[in-house]
């Protein structure tokens, strides 16, 4: 993560205006954030993830579930790429706009050496500001999901099934960690949604 840019304050505008070479850009209460190519690992996770995502909203309608790089902008100085996130849909059909959603669902980010600060507290903090109901970090080292609500001060950390129910006439989501884990990280086993008992 290039911090060096901490003391000149960025808008969404002046970001969008940089060139692209492979990095992504974001901006935090106007500081920019800077991260690499993310490694195969990293985009592994996420499309494990939002593979289970799509899956159980396809069963489940109630958001549309979305993978970086998509702008997600608050306002002139607040604009982040989630790695995976779910909006609500609008009607019965996915927005066509951030504008149209209006609000996340769901925030993921995977963990990497370079984001790893930016993501534990500029973004977490920014999350928890807008009223995002779950925030997960994917932490591939420890095999494990730091899982932030609203209003928390600590994280729930989650190493073996992680539960998503996003609405209560729909039985949740339910990760089996250790498979996904696993599966990610060129283990044997496949990781894969199943619903909650009724």
């Amino acid at each position: 993560m290039d911090m060096a840019t901490a003391a000149r304050r960025w808008t969404v505008d002046m970001v969008r205006s940089l060139p692209d070479d492979g990095n992504r850009y974001e901006v935090v209460d106007g500081m920019l954030l800077v991260t690499p190519a993310p490694s195969w690992p990293h985009q592994v996770a996420v499309g494990e993830l939002y593979q289970f995502l799509t899956s159980y909203l396809g069963d489940h309608p109630v958001g549309y579930a979305m993978v970086a790089p998509t702008d997600i902008e608050y306002d002139n100085e607040n604009m982040v790429e989630p790695d995976v996130f779910v909006v609500p849909l609008v009607g019965d059909r996915p927005p066509r706009s951030w504008q149209e959603a209006g609000r996340l669902m769901l925030a993921v980010e995977v963990l990497s050496p370079s984001t790893k600060k930016a993501d534990r507290v500029v973004k977490r903090r920014l999350y928890q500001q807008q009223g995002v109901p779950q925030y997960w970090m994917v932490d591939l080292g420890q095999r494990r999901i730091e899982r932030w609500r609203p209003g928390a001060e600590h994280p729930e950390i989650v190493t073996d099934a992680l539960s998503w129910q996003p609405d209560d006439r729909h039985p949740p989501l339910v990760i089996d960690l250790a498979r996904y884990f696993a599966r990610v990280l060129g283990d044997e086993g496949t990781g894969t949604p199943r619903p909650h008992p009724s």
